[in-house]
Formats: C-alpha cells, sequence, structure tokens
C-alpha cells in the first residue's frame, strides 16, 4: 500500500452542478478523503478549497474524473507526504 499524500485544491462547480452530491460520489467511488478548509456556495456557482487526502493514483483518478463531470481544479501548492 502507497502512503497517504494530500493535494491542496480549489474545485470550481457550474450553476448545474450545485446541488449534485459531488464529493460524496467522490469519497465512495476513489476512496479520497477532501479535508474542506474554505467554501463559497451560492444559487449560480460555488467553489471549495480542499485537501484531497489518500494514495497518489487514487486522488489522480479523482482529479481527473471532477474535470470529466465539469468542475474545475486548480492545484494549488505542493503536495504533502502523510
Amino acid at each position: 500500500m502507497s502512503a497517504a499524500i494530500e493535494v491542496r485544491v480549489k474545485l470550481t462547480f457550474p450553476e448545474g452542478l450545485i446541488r449534485v452530491p459531488v464529493l460524496a460520489r467522490l469519497t465512495r467511488t476513489f476512496d479520497v478523503d477532501p479535508n474542506i478548509r474554505r467554501a463559497n456556495v451560492e444559487e449560480h456557482q460555488g467553489w471549495i478549497v480542499c485537501e484531497l487526502v489518500g494514495e497518489a493514483g487514487a486522488i489522480e483518478a479523482a482529479v481527473d474524473w471532477l474535470r470529466g463531470e465539469g468542475v474545475g481544479v486548480d492545484l494549488l501548492g505542493d503536495v504533502l507526504e502523510g
């Protein structure tokens, strides 16, 4: 088993995804834990700054999936080894 890492990201949600349980799906599908640090969710858009914690391959797959779902993903800073 690989060591857990932590990647800080900003997730930007378009209006169509505001009410979709994206983080719940991410957690169940990829075994990645989001640690929410800041967030702003309004009726027409939203963003979350969080740390994604898990194995490197799982985080990479989760980020690819988020982008495929229409979530904007910006990587913030360095990867932290667990």
